[in-house]
């Protein structure tokens, strides 16, 4: 079923289990969110309860699975749970966890998907956000021969190639041609590890929370007496065998080419920290998670530069949705610095308003007398008054409010803006409003191209 707007999940859902690397016990609890706000974790074990957005620039460590940290915490294995929200369509959620790392469950994504099921798919009244891919995009490492490229298609596939060079599992292929497939096709694969590298984790003190009901172990060299020993004492078993098939123990294969069927879920896992949907045609060869988030970081920074250079379109002539008098009943600004004439859209995370800049403004007197160019500083104290009134429209009373502007960010000015411009200010919800602070990233633009650019954070403060 083809949906073209944004989905979260209908209630709250939770799991409890381990996690694969520091053992702990760990509840992670799926919770439904507002439209924009992505996949994001949630700490609730720390002060504060910090937030960390599912962000390729957060990225520290791609060491056995991929961990994300914002300002000294840490999320370890964030791909499985993430491969989940993606194989469902979903576009808003927030992930509770009260430890650093989800529970591995049986080492795939099997036990999100049905816990997500379990919640139910809410579609929301806001359009999805989705990266079209028209050409190709390929980032390849050169010392590990491993290579990733995008590449347009109708919709979002994957394709995974691995050759792991060893007797025991040699070159596989995996490809997901629609993402309505991925529960039956992908969901199932679990991880897997080989035996000389599960050897060097147990001796560093890694896995703690592996058994081998858990993660696929390939024997890839001769298993001694003193191996056999410490993998009995490590995973508390009496017995330990080597099957035909050259897997540790008593687990069945789901599929031939689980191992290239699961790291197709780590790409979908690892990609989703783009943050966004993607169309077209994923072809991995020998990936894993440091290219997966190299490539993701080198998506992400170009659909940036995409976002930012899409100028909004919508009818200059047309009434406005607020004029400059309905303006100054939720602003407290007033000529000549007043900086916004109209408010043309304004949702629930965005809004869209315009400035005609004329020869009569003051500042022209100054800046500078035969060349006129309108301050850079105006220009974000425009945008920043745009964007207030994004922020005074979550109150009831906008006009008992003021906003104070306590953060400005990656300010870059693209061009100059002069007299006769007609300047065009879209600013979005970067993350969801909180104890009243409202961080935005805005964006101006005239003439068809992007003038500046700015991360704005903002106080809502009541005035009277």
């Amino acid at each position: 079923m083809k949906i073209n707007n944004q989905t979260t999940i209908k209630k709250e859902v939770s799991l409890h289990g381990v996690g694969l690397h520091t053992g702990q016990n760990v509840t992670l609890t799926f919770k439904p969110a507002p439209i924009n706000h992505g996949f994001a974790f949630k700490r609730i074990d720390l002060e504060g309860e910090p937030f960390i957005p599912a962000d390729a620039a957060l990225v520290t460590n791609t060491d056995r699975g991929t961990s994300l940290e914002k300002n000294g915490v840490v999320i370890q294995t964030s791909e499985h749970v993430l491969a989940a929200c993606v194989g469902l369509g979903i576009d808003n959620i927030l992930l509770e966890l009260n430890a650093s790392e989800p529970p591995i469950m049986d080492g795939s994504s099997k036990f999100f998907v049905e816990a997500l099921e379990k919640a139910g798919l809410e579609e929301q009244d806001a359009p999805r956000d989705e990266f079209i891919v028209k050409d190709v995009i390929s980032f390849k490492d050169e010392e590990t021969g491993s290579e990733i490229i995008v590449m347009p298609a109708n919709e979002y596939q994957v394709t995974t190639m691995v050759d792991f060079g060893t007797k025991v599992l040699g070159t596989q292929n995996a490809y997901l041609n629609t993402m309505d497939d991925f529960k039956e096709e992908i969901s199932d694969s679990r991880t897997f590890s080989f035996l000389h590298e599960l050897e060097a984790m147990l001796a560093n003190g890694l896995i703690k929370g592996g058994d081998l009901n858990n993660a696929i172990v390939y024997v890839d060299k001769e298993l001694s007496p003193e191996t056999m020993e410490s993998l009995k004492k490590a995973f508390g078993k009496n017995e330990i065998s080597v099957k035909t098939n050259g897997i540790l123990d008593n687990l069945t294969l789901h599929y031939p080419n689980e191992a290239a069927r699961h790291k197709l879920l780590d790409v979908i896992g690892d990609l989703a920290l783009v943050g966004t949907h993607i169309r077209g045609k994923v072809i991995a060869n020998k990936p894993g998670h440091s290219i997966n988030t190299q490539f993701a970081k080198k998506l992400a920074k170009i659909i940036k530069t995409e976002k930012r250079n899409k100028v909004p379109k919508f009818d200059l002539n047309k009434p406005p949705l607020y004029d400059v008098t309905e303006i100054m009943n939720r602003l407290p600004h007033r000529p000549p610095f007043l900086l916004v004439d109209k408010i043309f859209e304004l949702t629930d995370s965005s809004v869209i308003g315009t400035k005609n800049v004329t020869m009569n403004e003051p500042f022209f007197v100054g800046h500078f007398p035969g060349k006129p160019v309108m301050p850079g500083v105006l220009q974000i104290e425009a945008m920043a008054q745009t964007g207030g009134i994004l922020a005074l429209s979550t109150v009831e009373d906008p006009e008992n409010y003021l906003t104070y502007f306590i953060k400005i960010d990656n300010v870059k000015f693209k061009q100059q803006v002069v007299p006769g411009d007609t300047l065009i200010f879209k600013l979005e919800l970067i993350s969801p409003i909180r104890r009243g602070i409202c961080h935005m990233q805005g964006y101006a633009y005239a003439n068809d191209k992007l003038a500046c650019e700015a991360e704005l954070m903002a106080q809502i403060v009541k005035s009277k």
